[in-house]
């Protein structure tokens, strides 16, 4: 029982051959779990080549990846074809990851975690549009729920050396986020405060960076998930 197999894991290193076994399990060709802490530390375990994730810290694609960053902006999982690939950064990034043997489907699903923790579980797979959705539909509940037995698994052995330092955003800025989400936009919160929207991108910037978000929706997530803002 691999549920079993997570309870008795002790280390990272113990996850690799799991995650091998439910990549080949589920018969895809790529599963990954991949943390990314808000001071930019990266953990990740997985069964990409070698080769690609040196291809992928060499190209800095951390900054452009469209899965990383599109998927920030949702809660529930998210099937890459859904994701923007319209900049030719992101086109390039596809077309290299697919010749490093990624896959040309994907499915993520993103996790939040204590602290503002941002973590993503993903799958790909080579095949058609059809085969890709048929897979999602029969697969969908089982994988969301091994993401987040997965996440807690990792939390578990790494959540000392990964977890951030909590933030103290200034009342300027926690008022502004706060603002965003409850569903302001940006010209309603600054008028809310009234402030021009120019100091108001100066808050943002700053809670964001505080927070080492992404951007700005990933800036509100974590804010509400540790606590510090209460919609």
């Amino acid at each position: 029982m691999i549920f079993t197999r997570l309870d008795k894991a002790n280390a990272l290193s113990d996850l690799d051959p799991i995650i091998r076994d439910l990549r080949d399990g589920f018969c895809v060709d790529h599963m990954v779990y991949h943390w990314v802490n808000a001071k930019g530390a990266k953990l990740g375990v997985g069964t990409y080549s070698p080769d690609w994730v040196q291809r992928y810290l060499d190209k800095g694609y951390l900054r452009i990846d469209p899965v990383i960053l599109g998927c920030a902006h949702h809660f529930h999982p998210v099937d890459w074809k859904n994701l923007d690939w319209t900049p030719k950064a992101a086109r390039q990034f596809l077309s290299d990851a697919i010749e490093y043997g990624v896959g040309n489907q994907g499915l993520s699903i993103p996790i939040r975690g204590p602290q503002g923790q941002y973590a993503l579980f993903s799958v790909s797979h080579n095949c058609s549009d059809d085969e890709w959705a048929a897979f999602i539909t029969d697969n969908r509940r089982n994988l969301i729920l091994l993401a987040h037995y997965f996440n807690k698994k990792v939390l578990e052995i790494e959540g000392d050396r990964m977890s951030d330092p909590r933030a103290h955003l200034s009342p300027r800025e926690n008022e502004a986020l706060t603002l965003l989400a409850l569903g302001y936009n940006r010209a309603q919160v600054a008028q809310t405060m009234s402030i021009s929207e120019h100091t108001l991108r100066a808050y943002i910037e700053g809670a964001r960076h505080k927070l080492g978000a992404m951007n700005t929706v990933h800036a509100v997530a974590c804010a509400i998930t540790s606590g510090m803002i209460i919609v």
